[in-house]
């Protein structure tokens, strides 16, 4: 009887393995295989003419790099302006939406979700269009207020332009929090809440002591996403400035890209794409151990 159990038992994991194993080959060939290799050739000079092995170089040759240095400093200024605003500003929408009809909860969700569907090429363009300096709406708008006295060249003045990336940014990363937190309001105990008002809570107190540690998971999924996609950040750079003007918009991505596939300098990307895996691991890690060490799995 208990040979016959084992015999089971091994074809239901057999049966499994098997069941996993596309998922396990697709991972191991298109996924492992190619961040093996790319922290192998990091430290070779690979190129289309050279493959040869020079240690650490390109890492001290990395941080020795003004361009490189440049499109740190601005990768971090993205991440630092964008991910504490997506945070506040979607719980804010998503508690001021929650309690309302399901109507109008509809509403705000497909509001701030359509950009987030909408494809890249097509927001660039409407964004494009806004910023433009000549007929753009931006400039229209603040100068029929008398904010601005003249057109602003908002994605070619380097004053100017890594703001108007991240304000880009903000409008395609806010749809998913938003809707992530109106359904994590729906788990909050409304017995607690409702106890707690009766003894006479504040609003604050309510949210502090009840809501809060309730949308802790969530807060925690979201500073994680969100810090990932914003060191990620290539496409809108790509379309609407091509790092420029002067590097002012370069991030790491796009200054990989551009070491990579325009100027074929492989090893050297794949050196910045090791530092920059490193940091969103590190970034992340520490973001686990600050938000993580309250979140009840």
């Amino acid at each position: 009887m208990k040979k016959k159990a084992n015999k089971i038992r091994m074809r239901e994991t057999l049966v499994s393995y098997c069941f996993l194993a596309p998922v396990l080959i697709f991972f191991v060939i298109f996924v492992l295989a190619p961040m093996v290799m790319g922290f192998i050739t990091s430290f070779f000079n690979y190129t289309m003419t050279d493959f040869e092995f020079v240690g650490l170089d390109n890492y001290v040759r990395m941080f020795q790099d003004e361009v490189f240095l440049k499109s740190l400093r601005n990768t971090l200024i993205i991440v630092v302006g964008s991910v504490p605003i997506v945070v506040i500003f979607a719980l804010y929408v998503a508690s001021q939406t929650y309690e309302r009809s399901a109507f109008t909860r509809s509403f705000f969700r497909c509001v701030f979700f359509l950009p987030v569907v909408t494809g890249t090429v097509a927001v660039t363009v409407v964004w494009k269009w806004i910023y433009d300096p000549l007929s753009g709406i931006l400039n229209y708008m603040l100068k029929t207020t008398n904010v601005i006295d003249q057109n602003i060249s908002w994605l070619g003045d380097k004053r100017y332009a890594l703001i108007a990336i991240i304000a880009i940014l903000l409008t395609t990363a806010i749809g998913q929090p938003i809707i992530l937190y109106i359904a994590a309001m729906g788990n909050i105990d409304k017995s607690l809440v409702e106890a707690a008002r009766g003894d006479g809570a504040t609003e604050f107190q309510v949210f502090w002591k009840i809501k809060w540690p309730s949308l802790l998971p969530t807060t925690l999924y979201i500073v994680v996403i969100t810090t990932i996609n914003s060191f990620q950040c290539f496409s809108l750079i790509q379309l609407l400035t091509n790092g420029g003007p002067n590097y002012s918009t370069t991030t790491i991505m796009y200054y990989l890209y551009e070491k990579a596939f325009k100027l074929s300098e492989y090893g050297y990307a794949n050196t910045m794409g090791v530092f920059l895996a490193a940091l969103i691991g590190l970034i992340s890690f520490a973001q686990f151990k600050l938000l993580g060490n309250d979140v009840e799995y």
